[in-house]
């Protein structure tokens, strides 16, 4: 299972910039460019309750199976996405990457808390979700080496004024830029059919589900719905991925925008950042040994709050790094959410997992919206003018907000 967790952290690590990269190559709207993230985790969204389902039916064995299948059919389709030089093709191809990725997560994080005590079913999943950050460094890296720093560094003005005045040679530059990303997730294809082998071939203990032939899906539904624990964490859970994405994929407009950077510069910042999410995961998971999970869970987003208004607020060195320090505050935010809100539903957790990886649908609307408050003209405030980019932070703000609630209401009503 261990190869599973970096897998997805890869695919949405290598992602990120690339909202920032298509902006450049195609000369779109930052609102467009983030249709990356709504067609990437799109497919979290619309195929995690089919993939419950397909479990339920068979097995977490299989579900995996068709996951890692559906992976590498979305990265290999990248080759014709560039080959057409079609923005909508690329973004079909994250969506079916990403359907595969639906049927992972919703597949190896219940098995996860299956396979033990549900006393440390949280740490449990806490600890193994620590290694999917290793996979998010990865992929910034070699988003950075090998897609951005190898990107024509020709500006977006320059490229306008040559689509203008030499069309053809700015199509040959546009094919090149396209070619350089299609590069990175050929082999990442590669690499994802090689495990698709490995796990065809194993076999996994406990992953059967026990199936009887029959789903309940209404009744199900209607269980987990009716528990307020669960209904707030899918909720929080939407929020939580949004703050994460809009974080991590605009960090470089922020390097770019607001301190001059050039976008590989800029994401040397992202992988600083995953470097204390990686750190800060380890040390909250030690630290859940002594504090319970939704106190944890509110003090993380009042920090990440405070720090993202740090960004907004501060200019300068001071606001990139404030941006960076909000990292260490998302470290253990998805998995804690997770099992609080699984906690006590049993044979409804299959189900529920699903319903909380419908969840990470919040990548997909939020980035979006953040990148149309970028396309706006600066907010004065008083004497005071805000750039539309770090205005736009103050959409995690209120993700981090309502995380926080999720927290107390935790401590308030729920038993941990």
């Amino acid at each position: 299972m261990g190869f599973l967790f970096p897998l997805w952290g890869f695919a949405n690590d290598i992602t990120n910039p690339m909202v920032a990269a298509f902006k450049n190559i195609l000369l779109i709207s930052n609102f467009e460019s983030a249709l990356v993230q709504f067609a990437f985790y799109g497919g979290y969204c619309l195929m995690a309750i089919p993939a419950a389902i397909f479990i339920k039916r068979f097995d977490y064995k299989q579900a995996i199976v068709m996951g890692l299948t559906l992976y590498s059919v979305g990265c290999f389709l990248f080759i014709p996405s560039g080959k057409m030089m079609a923005f909508e093709a690329f973004l079909f191809s994250y969506f079916v990457m990403t359907c595969g990725l639906s049927f992972l997560e919703t597949s190896a994080n219940p098995y996860i808390l299956s396979l033990g005590d549900e006393a440390t079913a949280t740490r449990r999943l806490n600890f193994a979700q620590a290694f999917n950050p290793l996979g998010s460094l990865a992929g910034m890296f070699v988003a950075r080496e090998f897609i951005l720093a190898k990107l024509n560094p020709a500006t977006e003005a320059a490229r306008h004024e040559l689509s203008i005045s030499n069309p053809a040679t700015f199509t040959q530059i546009q094919q090149s830029d396209l070619d350089v990303i299609i590069g990175p997730y050929f082999m990442l294809g590669m690499v994802v059919l090689a495990v698709l082998g490995i796990f065809f071939v194993a076999k996994l203990p406990g992953s059967s589900t026990g199936r009887e032939g029959k789903l309940d899906f209404l009744p199900t539904l209607k269980r987990l719905f009716s528990n307020k624990r669960y209904r707030e964490g899918v909720g929080a859970q939407a929020f939580y991925v949004g703050a994460q994405i809009m974080c991590w994929t605009f960090i470089i407009h922020y390097g770019v925008n607001e301190l001059g950077l050039s976008k590989a510069e800029a994401q040397s910042y992202n992988m600083v950042a995953m470097i204390i999410f990686v750190s800060s995961r380890f040390v909250c998971t030690y630290l859940l040994k002594f504090i319970n999970s939704g106190q944890l869970l509110m003090l993380l987003a009042i920090g990440g709050g405070l720090f993202t208004l740090g960004a907004i607020f501060l200019s300068g060195m001071v606001g990139i790094f404030s941006l960076v320090a909000v990292s260490a505050c998302m470290s253990l935010m998805f998995p804690t959410i997770y099992g609080i809100a699984l906690q006590g539903l049993g044979e409804d957790a299959k189900l529920g997992s699903a319903g909380l990886i419908m969840a990470i649908g919040g990548g997909s609307l939020m980035p979006p919206l953040q990148g149309a408050i970028m396309d706006m003209s600066a907010f004065s405030i008083g004497s005071f003018v805000l750039s539309s980019t770090r205005a736009s932070f103050g959409l995690p703000v209120l993700c981090f907000l309502v995380i926080g609630l999720y927290g107390w209401n935790t401590i308030r009503h729920h038993t941990n």
